[in-house]
């Protein structure tokens, strides 16, 4: 059996974080509000889209328990040099989404905007997507709702 070395996972998240990375949320499936579903790793599409933010910061970091940045899996900090830990973090507009309940969140490699979209927008609705791309990972949660004058942010940290 082959293992994927140090190297390997370093040289995978260096290629992930030369990508366009949007967070794709969704409004997901209500019934998740009292028993959540678990999250299938098969899944290729959210199950209800609202729309696309293009990733605020894609950086490399590392494990630290004094790290600023914490996300279910620990804690990190980040670092300049090319490590198998990518961070990501999106900040939503005020009136992104706004109203919606929101219940799926996955990250997409991939996602490109319809030609008639202007360039360097942030935020694509589902029909200014030309690829949604591919859903590299997904997350089922309780509803969180939507509400007036909340930039909503999300981090994640990829492990390779």
């Amino acid at each position: 059996m082959a293992t994927l070395t140090q190297q390997g996972r370093k040289a995978l998240a260096r290629l992930l974080s030369q990508q366009a990375i949007y967070l794709a949320w969704g409004k997901g499936d209500p019934s998740w509000d009292d028993t959540l579903s678990p999250t299938p790793t098969n899944t290729t599409q959210l199950t209800s889209l609202i729309g696309y933010r293009k990733a605020k910061q894609i950086r490399f970091c590392e494990p630290d328990e004094q790290g600023e940045i914490q996300v279910p899996s620990g804690k990190f900090s980040l670092t300049d040099t090319p490590s198998q830990h990518l961070y990501c973090q999106f900040t939503y507009d005020f009136e992104d989404g706004l109203g919606e309940h929101i219940r799926e969140l996955g990250l997409m490699l991939g996602t490109t905007a319809k030609a008639n979209v202007p360039a360097g927008k942030y935020y694509l609705a589902p029909d200014e997507v030309a690829q949604p791309g591919e859903l590299i990972l997904l997350e089922h949660r309780t509803a969180l709702f939507r509400d007036q004058g909340v930039r909503e942010t999300f981090e994640f940290v990829i492990s390779f």
